[in-house]
């Protein structure tokens, strides 16, 4: 197995695979190549449907498929799957609780050179105000695959995101992926690091880096962020007292802004939050605009040290 392979890579290959078990089409918008849906496209062209250039129509063809008792699952970059398609998704897809699965990829500034237009940070919010949807951000190619299944044998409408760059391998086959419940990757007492996505593999070195300074940090991948293991944020942050947040997206209605309504009531806690501040990406490398807007080992420790100093 390669040490990297980027989680729409794993998102395609999961769709092939569960493609001869499950009864499901695909559907996508002139990006097959891009989406890696393609990969289902070569084993089973007959349930394959690109629908071009026209994310709205897509997603309006999805909710007809489901309402006709298929389930579909509709692929597309990020910006245009949430952004563009909005309107359709809230109305033709959430509200009528339609059993459609939507997998977003290129998501976050790790998109690249794409530039600001394509670098969508806004996905998550959007999709964490409408009603009933589920919202999976894994973090490796491991919990990408296990996340396609979970969601194909959920009731309802799931939002999937998933990256372009290749990320670290975190999990081995044996990984228990259930939907709603945060994985706890490391003990701690001094700090909690609620990571989701990407960040989850910068989340354990920042960790390391801690230990090297006599601090101990419990690292938790919050894979799904609605519904929100919020027995799991509140019983961490009532351990440790300090809480950071780690997210390839807008620190505005991301898992930032969830954990926080998670904890403020039951438990009131130091929370800081590492994320897209509140600006448009760049165009650049995905490494190098992941250092650029703080998503790094380094700077996660340092919020850690400060959100330390809150208590």
């Amino acid at each position: 197995m390669a040490d990297k392979i980027a989680t729409r890579q794993a998102y395609g290959e999961a769709l092939a695979a569960l493609g001869e078990k499950y009864d499901f089409v695909v559907l996508d918008a002139d990006l097959a190549e891009a989406t890696k849906t393609g990969t289902f496209k070569k084993k089973f062209p007959e349930r394959f449907f690109d629908c071009g250039i026209a994310e709205g129509n897509m997603m309006s063809v999805a909710a007809g498929i489901a309402a006709a008792g298929k389930i579909p699952f509709v692929s597309s970059f990020a910006m245009f799957a949430a952004g563009r398609a909005f309107e359709q998704v809230r109305n033709s897809i959430g509200y009528p609780h339609l059993n459609v699965k939507i997998g977003a990829t290129h998501a976050g500034v790790s998109v690249g050179e794409d530039g600001a237009t394509h670098q969508c940070n806004e996905d998550i919010a959007l999709m964490r105000t409408i009603p009933g949807m589920t919202i999976l951000n894994p973090a490796d190619a491991t919990s990408a695959r296990a996340a396609v299944e979970a969601a194909l044998l959920h009731s309802g409408p799931v939002y999937m995101r998933f990256g372009r760059l290749a990320t670290p391998i975190l999990y081995g086959d044996d990984l228990k992926f259930e939907i709603g419940k945060g994985i706890k990757l490391r003990e701690g007492g001094d700090v909690t690091i609620i990571a989701t996505g990407l960040p989850v593999y910068m989340a354990l070195e920042a960790a390391k880096i801690l230990d090297g300074e006599g601090i101990s940090a419990e690292v938790i991948d919050m894979h799904t962020i609605k519904p929100l293991d919020s027995e799991l944020v509140i019983a961490s942050a009532k351990k440790t007292g300090a809480v950071v947040t780690v997210e390839e997206h807008s620190v505005i209605g991301g898992l930032g802004g969830a954990v926080c309504e998670a904890i403020c009531c039951a438990c009131p806690t130091p929370v800081l939050r590492v994320g897209i501040e509140d600006t448009f990406g760049k165009s650049g490398s995905g490494a190098e605009l992941l250092g650029e807007f703080g998503l790094s080992p380094e700077n996660i420790a340092a919020k850690a040290k400060a959100a330390i100093k809150l208590k």
